[in-house]
């Protein structure tokens, strides 16, 4: 399957992503559920980080093999993995305080950066077309936070907005990592996903306990969403790193293909939580597919 169709399908995974995290998060402490989801994920690759280690001629597709790392890949995939949980904590806040409706398509303008930063670190060199999709895409973006203001949320000093901003700013970074890492130092999709799922855990971990034993913070309580956050984004990340890794796989393209995960949050936040303006942001979801369509 090629890298457009493979981020197509990753990115209707992630919006349904979204609504497990707005499930979790709802009235609960936002670094348990952030730990334990990321726990799920790693608990599906740890089976295949030993067999790899131990018997990989037996693994039952090449996908499955984890490799070992050197030291320096040790460092890489661990950086990649203080972005991404720094990238998660600004998005589960956000996403707690804002309608899901208005937090996706704030998360999603990571693109802007994302294209800027591709085109001058990688020297990628989308054709007309597809920078008329990614700047269809990116104005009707803009469009969702104009519709934002309608219920009353300022984006200068609503603080849901700038975890929001700080997500996105982090999302882009990972994102030109991710090529960097997948097509540059040469890593298999399975074994970023696998070592920097256990390294998100690792790093994590003392944030978790120090707030256990301090007893700071809101309450926490279980919901079964929170390990389907975890495997949900697990597949979502399959199809993602797969697409990025294929030979003229464009980062500036698949960026905001991901983004398009909003169209579904949309729809769960107008059906599922009953959020308005749906009119409005169905224009701008609109904007996205023919964007999407301009793409591929």
């Amino acid at each position: 399957m090629s890298w457009l169709y493979l981020s197509i399908l990753s990115a209707l995974l992630l919006g349904v992503y979204d609504l497990f995290k707005k499930l979790a998060v709802h009235n609960n402490a936002v670094l348990p559920v952030l730990f334990l989801s990321i726990c799920a994920g790693a608990a599906v690759w740890l089976p295949f980080m030993i067999w790899s280690g131990v018997s990989p001629e037996t693994l039952p597709h090449p996908f499955l093999r984890v490799d070992p790392l050197t030291g320096r890949e040790h460092l890489l995939i661990l950086a990649k993995a203080v972005v991404v949980v720094a990238s998660w904590i600004c998005g589960f806040n956000g996403i707690k305080h804002l309608p899901m409706s208005v937090a996706g398509p704030i998360r999603a303008s990571a693109p802007l950066w994302t294209v800027l930063f591709a085109v001058l670190v990688f020297h990628e060199s989308p054709n007309v077309r597809q920078w008329s999709g990614v700047a269809l895409i990116l104005v009707s973006f803009f469009a969702f936070s104009l519709v934002g203001k309608k219920e009353g949320i300022h984006f200068h000093r609503d603080r849901g907005v700038w975890w929001m901003v700080g997500a996105m700013l982090l999302g882009a970074a990972s994102a030109l990592y991710d090529k960097f890492l997948l097509q540059n130092a040469g890593l298999s999709p399975s074994t970023v996903q696998a070592w920097f799922s256990t390294d998100m855990a690792i790093v994590l971990l003392p944030a978790v306990l120090f707030r256990h034993f301090t007893k700071s913070g809101p309450p926490f309580h279980w919901h079964w969403a929170i390990p389907a956050i975890g495997l949900t984004l697990l597949a979502a990340d399959i199809l993602y790193f797969t697409a990025v890794a294929q030979p003229g796989a464009l980062i500036s393209v698949i960026s905001p293909v991901r983004r398009s995960a909003v169209i579904i949050s949309l729809l769960i936040g107008v059906i599922g939580f009953r959020e308005r303006h749906f009119r409005a942001k169905a224009v701008c979801v609109l904007g996205i597919i023919a964007g999407v369509l301009l793409l591929s």
